[in-house]
């Protein structure tokens, strides 16, 4: 499971069309494996948004925290477009990232 990712915002999802939460981190796969294994307490862990449904990399974190805040502010609707427009079928994309089924 060895990738390179930097900054990037992410969207975990609890099942298709389900709870929805928007995040940024520098380093995406080691903040999947706390979110899947339930290690950040807070709105993930409660609510069960496991499922990494969309993702995207950017070149500072200045620029990962300035996309996040925009889609923190979107409507759900908007939010929806955006998963289904990369992955139509809400898949896991951590599966394809070298993680587990959940």
């Amino acid at each position: 499971m060895q990738r390179d990712f930097g900054p990037t915002t992410y969207l975990l999802a609890s099942q298709r069309n389900g709870t929805l939460y928007v995040g940024v981190t520098s380093d995406l796969l080691a903040r999947i494996y706390k979110h899947r294994h339930g290690l950040l307490p807070g709105f993930t862990r409660d609510y069960g948004t496991k499922l990494l449904v969309w993702f995207e990399q950017h070149e500072t974190m200045e620029a990962a925290i300035g996309r996040e805040k925009r889609i923190k502010k979107w409507n759900r609707s908007w939010k929806l477009e955006l998963i289904e427009a990369g992955n139509p079928e809400w898949l896991d994309l951590a599966e394809g990232l070298g993680f587990d089924p959940i």
